[in-house]
């Protein structure tokens, strides 16, 4: 699949639709040539990275491949399959359903741009577009890619921490007498490495002041070093 600069789709996992130094990818699918170029040159301009398709059937490739746009815009009528079959078809694949669709076309009736929004079209821009009004839907629709990338990452966080807070749920069973807790495979160990092991958690050791009295300062007086308290340890 060529690009605007003749290379090829890069067949990578899709990631983040941009980060810093990286530009996003918009998918052009447009078969009048001029039209095409205009588009390429324009979105070129504006800092994104173009994958240019003259066709519905190349577009519709272009969004199932690993690292497809996560934005495109669409002419409506193109040989072999429409912007409307290329939304319809994009609404229903798994890899493809979340990408943000801006639909091209010189159709302005209510009706159409109705069907073009029911197809699963997010935009509508009628032709000839203005250039401005172009690079402002292309900006909102980056937006919108961003935030509902930022989301999914949230959520997949989520999703982290509470399989992480389930393993720290039910019954534990811990000794009576040294404190120690048996994990899964039937091994006893002290409680501060079971929930190390178990949580993002790490421990800092120190002396409590009712240990303090109970232990430190009866071996301390035993050693003959006085009965006050030493320096760093608890009031």
């Amino acid at each position: 699949m060529s690009g605007a600069g003749g290379g090829k789709v890069a067949a990578s996992r899709r990631g983040p639709p941009s980060s810093a130094g990286d530009a996003m990818k918009v998918l052009i699918a447009e078969d009048e040539p001029v039209s095409r170029r205009l588009l390429e040159v324009r979105l070129a301009k504006w800092g994104y990275e173009v994958v240019s398709t003259k066709d519905g059937a190349e577009a519709w490739e272009a969004l199932q491949s690993p690292g497809a746009a996560p934005l495109a815009l669409l002419d409506w009528v193109m040989p072999g399959m429409s912007g409307l079959e290329v939304c319809q078809r994009a609404r229903g694949h798994p890899g493809a359903k979340h990408a943000h669709l801006i639909l091209l076309t010189a159709r302005n009736s209510r009706e159409d741009v109705v069907a073009g929004l029911k197809a699963g079209a997010d935009d509508y821009i009628t032709k000839p577009f203005d250039v401005e009004e172009l690079r402002a839907r292309v900006k909102v629709g980056e937006r919108i890619v961003e935030l509902q990338h930022s989301l999914a990452e949230r959520v997949r966080e989520l999703e982290a921490a509470l399989k992480l807070v389930k393993r720290l749920q039910g019954l534990v069973p811990i000794c009576l007498y040294c404190k120690k807790i048996r994990n899964d495979k039937n091994y006893w160990q002290q409680v501060e490495s079971y929930i190390a092991e178990h949580a993002e958690v790490r421990f800092s050791h120190g002396i409590c002041p009712e240990c303090y009295e109970k232990v430190v300062k009866p071996a301390l007086a035993k050693l003959g070093r006085g009965k006050g308290s030493p320096e760093g340890a608890p009031p």
